[in-house]
Parts: C-alpha cells; sequence; structure tokens
C-alpha cells in the first residue's frame, strides 16, 4: 500500500470565506468549491507528512496544520494586509525555523514555518 494523500480538513462555518482567506495568505487557488467543502491548491508542491504532537514545541499549544513557506516574510506581510497580526513570533527556534502561529478567522491555530539557513 502506498499513500498518496493526506489533507487535513479545519472545521469552517463558511467554507468558501475561509477558503479565499488561506488563497489569499499563501498564494493558493480553489479549484473547487461544493459549498460545504472547498479544496485548495498549489500546483507546484505536493509533499506528504503526518505529524503527531503533545504540544507547539517552546511550551506553544498545538496548532491544527503546519504550512512551510518558502517566503517567509511574504507570507507575514499578507497576512497582516488582511489585518490578522501573528499569535506567537515570529521567532526562531533553537531546532532550525523560523516561525508564527496565527488565528485564522474561524479559529483555527496555524503554524507557519520556514527553514533557517
Amino acid at each position: 500500500m502506498t499513500v498518496k494523500r493526506i489533507v487535513p480538513n479545519l472545521r469552517a462555518s463558511n467554507p468558501a470565506a475561509l477558503a479565499r482567506f488561506y488563497a489569499e495568505v499563501f498564494d493558493l487557488t480553489v479549484p473547487m468549491d461544493m459549498g460545504w467543502i472547498a479544496f485548495l491548491q498549489n500546483e507546484t508542491t505536493h509533499q506528504l507528512e503526518l505529524h503527531t504532537a503533545s504540544e507547539g514545541g517552546s511550551g506553544t499549544p498545538l496548532p491544527v496544520v503546519s504550512i512551510e513557506v518558502d517566503n517567509f516574510d511574504d507570507t507575514l506581510a499578507r497576512l497582516n494586509r488582511l489585518g490578522h497580526a501573528p499569535d506567537y513570533g515570529p521567532v526562531d527556534e533553537p531546532w532550525g525555523i523560523r516561525r508564527f502561529y496565527f488565528s485564522d478567522p474561524e479559529g483555527n491555530l496555524v503554524n507557519v514555518v520556514t527553514h533557517i539557513s
């Protein structure tokens, strides 16, 4: 057996609105909106990873999803332009990542991360 995809599902009272928010922050597309569920994609990256954890590290709460980006500052600027500020960070963590947390419009805690060179 080969797992082909693992996809987090974020609870949302308005899936299309939350999808538009994520599309704007992370430069994603919304190829399908069925009303009760909306799909987001990035055509250039398909990476499979699953984490299990008791906390978010550095004593922080566990986010529902971690999203690695190649342009950390641009992502933070996009978030700020939408009127959202980080709940944690930006911070360089001792295990070699730079990250911030934010709460999306539905209250989901999101970890945005990039590796420190």
